[in-house]
């Protein structure tokens, strides 16, 4: 089955693919599709908006996420603004600098993700997942992206510090994808 992943994110996308490829699932790019306005207040809103736009513009079925870094001690932020929390280059930099002095038990933070999957026909398939963690002191490792580099699991090591098999099994977004995975497969076997 062909599905539109709705991103431009070329990590978020090898990651979704790598994750539901056993369902046969053929990923197809969102190059070329136009961005909706992310104006949900929640990430599981931003997800369907995102992946009902593709859906529409394509004829096909479509899977979006929507996710985030949440930091406690900035009262949730960035949150949904994630992606737009600082200008592009600066976004880690500003976490850091507003936890500066800070002890690790103060750090404490979690990824969080939705992934929707809307089909041609109104049918939506929704999951969520989050993972708890803390942000270092500074970034860290070279793979992974966005803020991996600065979100330490419980063992002290990055995201981006962690092979991909490894990354996934505990991810945020792994999470949801597994469950949508499983919500899928169910779907397809009807």
């Amino acid at each position: 089955m062909q599905v539109v992943i709705a991103t431009h994110n070329k990590g978020k996308l090898a990651e979704i693919s790598r994750i539901l490829a056993p369902l046969g699932i053929q990923a197809i790019t969102a190059d070329g599709l136009s961005d909706p306005e992310e104006n949900g207040k929640t990430f599981a809103e931003n997800a369907f908006i995102k992946a009902s736009a593709a859906c529409r513009e394509t004829g096909l079925p479509a899977i979006a996420d929507d996710s985030g870094l949440c930091v406690d001690a900035l009262g949730g932020e960035p949150g949904v603004y994630t992606a737009r929390y600082a200008p592009v280059g600066q976004r880690k930099a500003t976490v850091l600098k507003k936890l500066e002095g800070l002890p690790r038990s103060e750090r404490t933070a979690r990824f969080t993700a939705a992934v929707c999957c809307v089909f041609p026909d109104g049918r939506v398939i929704t999951a969520e997942g989050s993972c708890e963690g803390y942000i270092g002191t500074a970034c860290r490792g070279e793979g992974g992206f966005g803020y991996d580099p600065i979100f330490e699991i419980e063992d002290g090591r990055t995201f981006a510090e962690i092979a991909d098999g490894e990354k996934d099994a505990m991810s945020h977004r792994g999470k949801a994808l597994r469950q949508l995975k499983e919500k899928l497969q169910a779907e397809l076997e009807k």
